[in-house]
């Protein structure tokens, strides 16, 4: 017996160029109005310049400075150059290393791209599983013993989740490396602690999405004929709970991006996490700028990902914009 879904939204056809389009325009609005508001209060954060020189700099010397970072410009000046040079992928030289922004983010993604991807799997692979079984086993051992888990792991927070890790595995055991990059090993520790979050959201997603489908009509039925938990999870609860734990996994891994920073901080992951703590207290503005840019990209493309995803998960859900 097939699932029964309310109906939404007429039925889904393939996104017409129209609907990309204006996806697309909504995403490029949105990164415009946050370099905006970024650009602008990186300069109410105080002058690069006086970090930049050595201590006793005369003013003289601090001018040279700003006047060779382009600081004695007007912020519009300085913000249509911006702009100009960001359309054309010029994200302008960090103040510090003298180093193009680019280049200082190409070295750091791919270490951050490791840890958010291993945290956003076992953030899965533990939300889901303990969301499902939560559900199945309500009132029962299993749900006693999980539930006090989630509520944990969302409570906590991730600087602290990660120094109780580092003192049980890395100073009491010494199982794992504490700090730094040395291997597969070292990708552990910071992985769940970045995940510990996610997956307490993950699991009380999935786990309130299943006991709303297990109050439906259609599960009792099944159930009448003779149903087991097996078929019933795969051939009927998995699709018609994936849109809710869909749409707060792709909510978890913008979540990801922003916890990396505590998270790469504690465990010196020499990632964008530590990057944008280390360009922000050098009022490093280029490499600032750059980091918000390609954080708001993932973001909006992976809603934009998400969105999509809707129709080919439930062929009940439109990506053509009409309603009902």
């Amino acid at each position: 017996m097939t699932a029964v879904l309310p109906r939404r939204r007429l039925a889904a056809l393939p996104a017409t160029p129209r609907y990309l389009a204006g996806r697309i325009g909504q995403a490029l609005l949105a990164l415009f109005g946050v370099v905006t508001i970024v650009f602008f209060a990186l300069r109410l954060s105080g002058d690069p310049a006086r970090l930049l020189v050595p201590e006793g700099a005369t003013a003289a010397d601090i001018e040279r400075v700003r006047d060779r970072l382009g600081l004695n410009d007007s912020l519009w000046h300085q913000y249509t150059t911006f702009l100009g040079h960001a359309v054309r992928g010029d994200l302008g030289y960090s103040y510090v290393q003298n180093r193009p922004a680019t280049a200082l983010l190409a070295e750091r993604i791919p270490y951050t791209a490791n840890l958010a991807v291993a945290a956003l799997v076992l953030s899965l692979l533990f939300g889901v599983t303990v969301g499902a079984v939560t559900a199945l086993r309500r009132g029962r051992w299993q749900e006693r013993v999980l539930m006090p888990i989630v509520l944990a792991g969302q409570a906590m927070p991730a600087f602290w989740t990660g120094l109780l890790l580092v003192l049980a595995f890395s100073v009491g055991l010494r199982w794992l490396p504490s700090t730094g990059y040395d291997g597969p090993l070292s990708l552990i520790l910071p992985s769940v602690t970045l995940a510990s979050l996610s997956a307490a959201a993950i699991a009380r997603v999935t786990r309130g999405a299943m006991l709303e489908q297990l109050a439906q009509d259609y599960v009792r039925t099944a159930r009448a004929k003779g149903a087991g938990t097996w078929r019933l999870v795969t051939r009927h609860l998995a699709r018609n709970t994936a849109i809710p734990v869909l749409t707060v996994a792709a909510l978890e891994l913008a979540n990801l991006l922003g916890g990396a920073v505590v998270t790469e901080v504690i465990f010196a992951w020499p990632g964008l996490g530590q990057l944008t703590v280390q360009s922000v207290a050098a009022r490093d503005f280029p490499v600032v700028q750059a980091i918000v840019l390609l954080a708001s990209a993932v973001y909006v493309v992976v809603n934009l990902a998400t969105d999509l995803l809707y129709g080919v998960i439930d062929r009940r859900v439109s990506t053509r914009g009409d309603s009902a």
